[in-house]
């Protein structure tokens, strides 16, 4: 018998309702997730518009509810974190260790189609008796979901909370992953942020956890550069919201780098207008990391690459699920990385609306859906 479940449903012109789905026996392997927590961000929001009904939501943390016939290393009550970008491990891309862009089951990189051979994720769940897709093949704002096991992680921590575990599948991992596996920023270095949500703040703690000595925020809202003091920045600046590109920010950042700029920079605002504006702050032969995913077209004045200047555009930190969501749950368990911190607020799956308005009006460092 199919698990009848609430689940938030968008019609893909804008909008959502809350629904009542079917979520029937996995496949071989797959596994059925009693979804706990469930952490928004902005994709979230920008899902709701991708032309076609779909359960939105790609960060969770839940308890394993059903193993599929071939599924290993699981078992039932297991408690799990969920990885939207899911390797495959055999083609190209995972074989060179680039997991975050497998060529042939990641949802967003050109060429992958999303899924791998086998059990139909799109038969695996129902809405009104026809099949639904699943936000990058997960869906978490749902109270049951059916994924493939290579999108689980078990989460060995006994002290961290749902909501906490919630968030690391995305947001964190991309903030802590960009500092620490694509930047890889060194010790004594300086670090300047564009942003100060829930992905900046993880550069942040990356950067710290790496032992930056100097980190500095850029947010033109004061309330995120007092959490981004909170999470371990040192120095914050406040651009003014006329500041073009923030090139007068980066006059800033520079007199506060010795006059020559960080070594490091990464943009986390998905503000298509700043998608350069890291390669400003950055010093010469310094690396500028755009984070945010801005996807559109921009003009970029090539002086600003001047001189020996490395901008990198990374997708979700170079996640390796099973090396790094045990590496940041030890942070975490060791009182490193600060995860609950981070949980502004809490809500219902009914309260979904009001989570995404204290989400884009910068309330929330994360906010959290709880089941």
């Amino acid at each position: 018998m199919p698990i009848v479940c609430k689940a938030a449903v968008s019609n893909g012109k804008g909008n959502f309702t809350i629904e009542e789905i079917e979520v029937h026996e996995p496949g071989a392997d797959e596994v059925i997730v009693k979804i706990q927590a469930a952490g928004l961000c902005h994709t979230d929001k920008d899902s709701l518009e991708w032309g076609k009904p779909m359960i939105i939501g790609h960060e969770g943390a839940g308890i394993i509810h059903q193993l599929g016939s071939a599924v290993t290393g699981f078992s039932v009550g297991d408690s799990v974190l969920l990885n939207w970008a899911t390797p495959c491990g055999q083609c190209f891309q995972c074989l060179e260790g680039n997991q975050n862009i497998c060529e042939r089951q990641s949802p967003v990189v050109a060429g992958g189609n999303g899924y791998s051979p086998g059990h139909s994720h799109l038969e695996a769940t129902t809405w009104n008796g026809k099949p639904i897709e699943r936000s990058f093949n997960l869906g978490t704002i749902s109270e049951y979901t059916v994924v493939k096991s290579s999108a689980i992680v078990k989460n060995h921590s006994e002290k961290m909370s749902f909501q906490a575990a919630s968030i690391i599948g995305c947001g964190v991992m991309t903030g802590y992953g960009s500092a620490v596996n694509v930047a890889k920023v060194k010790a004594g270095s300086s670090v300047a942020v564009l942003g100060s949500g829930g992905v900046g703040l993880n550069v942040i703690q990356g950067a710290r956890i790496s032992g930056a000595t100097k980190i500095i925020a850029v947010d033109i809202n004061p309330e995120r550069l007092a959490m981004a003091v909170k999470f371990g920045a040192t120095h914050t600046v406040q651009p003014d919201r006329n500041d073009t590109g923030l090139l007068k920010a980066s006059e800033e950042v520079r007199l506060l780098t010795d006059g020559r700029g960080a070594d490091y920079s990464f943009e986390c605002t998905a503000i298509p207008e700043l998608g350069a504006a890291p390669l400003a702050m950055v010093r010469n032969g310094g690396t500028a990391l755009q984070v945010s995913g801005i996807e559109q077209d921009i003009t970029i004045d090539m002086k600003l690459f001047e001189w020996d200047k490395i901008y990198m555009n990374p997708l979700y930190g170079k996640c390796r699920p099973q090396i790094d969501f045990p590496k940041i749950i030890d942070l975490y368990d060791r009182g490193l990385l600060m995860l609950e911190e981070m949980v502004t607020r809490t809500y219902p799956l009914e309260k979904l609306a009001d989570a995404f308005d204290d989400m884009l009006k910068g309330r929330n460092a994360k906010g959290v859906i709880v089941f």
